[in-house]
């Protein structure tokens, strides 16, 4: 029993009905102008003249509904007045969805869901008048009954019996009654209206898809500039890590062989600046809306020379099949082939055994064929070896997550008893 008289005890409940009934004040402006055609319309009886304050008047308070700074009152009093979770509408309304490739347009809600915030606001409106009145009436039945103040009375007509309560015990139970009643239609109010909120001011099935879209393109976007980072950095750092100590051994040795690995540090480092400059560029762009201020480095196919060259410098034998015309991939596939090769090439020159390093492009009219093969490290060879770098783990994932959504195969595995291969075939369209 106890249980089932909580919500008549609860604070929230009052406070819902507090807020239902802030609705009855705000309405009453309107009321003023509704009553104007009904005085003006003398020749019509009481009931139509009704009616039509009835309509009127539903209608200015739907006007109002559809203003956004409405909805945006609405919600914030919902969500803290009714204990509502709901999202704020800006977010909803400033929200961006895919529209054709690589671009996004502001979300507008379709004509049907505009209407869902004024519907509300006379629902608001129309359980705060109800509520006020039938609470008010047992209230104060319930204050006066149980002294007989003022003259105060209470009968009951039932199935053609009537009872009256005119004073003594049944009085104040009649009061005791009254004030529960009471209780009850402040706790309906408040359910009603937290039942409506998230069903009329949250999002409407075309705004959560919104809402999803956007997350997921965030989250694409978070993910390109991670493998972006993975891919570019990770490679110039495990490098220069090597040319800096193939630097070294040179210095005293072949200096003029030294200082060429020395520019062939500073080449790939400033690359890896562009690259992150770019990355936090588009980072800074998400914080303040304003355009990163270099645009995207274009690393493609027709850069592998001299990617293989920085490698070359690190004293690794790069050995190059090239069959067809790798220039004539163009644009996002030769991007994505150029990050595929150096990432594999990355991984070959930290967990290479030493050995030679065979890179494989083949181009046809269907597809691209990519292949880094290496030896792998036993633990008995001169090279950089497994453990002088520790990974992350993500290289082969990320990997296998590019040729994925660009429709491809991906395979990487042990090639025989030392060797390690790494494979990719990717769907193209070659530029004639």
């Amino acid at each position: 029993m106890i249980k089932g008289l909580r919500p008549l005890l609860s604070r929230s409940t009052y406070v819902g009905a507090l807020f239902a009934y802030a609705g009855v004040l705000a309405s009453l402006p309107l009321l003023s102008f509704a009553l104007l055609p009904a005085l003006a319309w003398r020749s019509a009886s009481e009931g139509v003249r009704l009616v039509v304050v009835l309509l009127v008047w539903s209608v200015l308070i739907g006007l109002v509904g559809l203003a956004r700074t409405t909805r945006r009152v609405l919600i914030l009093s919902a969500r803290r007045l009714l204990g509502v979770a709901l999202p704020d509408a800006a977010a909803v309304r400033t929200s961006t969805i895919p529209a054709g490739a690589g671009t996004g347009r502001a979300f507008v809600a379709p004509r049907a869901d505009r209407w869902r915030t004024p519907l509300w606001l006379v629902l608001h409106v129309t359980l705060g008048w109800t509520g006020a009145l039938a609470s008010g009436v047992l209230l104060f039945a319930g204050l006066t009954l149980p002294g007989g103040w003022l003259g105060a009375e209470a009968g009951l007509s039932l199935f053609g019996r009537s009872v009256r309560v005119t004073g003594g015990w049944e009085s104040w139970l009649a009061g005791l009654c009254c004030l529960l009643l009471a209780a009850t239609v402040c706790a309906g109010v408040t359910k009603a209206l937290r039942w409506s909120a998230p069903r009329l001011l949250g999002p409407s099935s075309a705004e959560r898809l919104a809402l999803a879209a956007e997350r997921e393109l965030r989250l694409a976007e978070r993910n390109r500039l991670a493998h972006e980072l993975h891919d570019s950095i990770g490679h110039t750092l495990t490098t220069t890590t090597i040319q800096a100590a193939v630097a070294g051994e040179l210095i005293a040795a072949d200096p003029a062989a030294a200082r060429a690995t020395l520019r062939s540090i500073e080449e790939s480092a400033r690359a890896a600046l562009e690259d992150l400059d770019y990355v936090l560029g588009v980072l800074r762009e998400k914080e303040t809306g304003t355009a990163p201020a270099e645009p995207a480095p274009t690393r493609t196919l027709a850069d592998l020379p001299e990617l293989l060259d920085r490698l070359r410098h690190t004293g690794a034998v790069v050995e190059l099949d090239l069959s067809g015309e790798p220039t004539r991939v163009r644009g996002t596939l030769s991007r994505a082939a150029y990050r595929i090769l150096q990432e594999g090439l990355t991984n070959a020159v930290r967990h290479g055994g030493g050995g030679p390093v065979e890179v494989r492009v083949a181009v046809t009219t269907e597809e691209l064929e990519l292949g880094v093969v290496n030896v792998i490290d036993d633990g008995t060879s001169t090279g950089t070896g497994r453990g002088a770098f520790r990974t992350s783990g993500h290289g082969l994932p990320g990997l296998a997550e590019r040729v994925r959504l660009l429709h491809g195969e991906f395979e990487a595995g042990p090639a025989g008893p030392r060797h390690w291969r790494l494979a990719v075939r990717l769907p193209v369209r070659v530029s004639v």
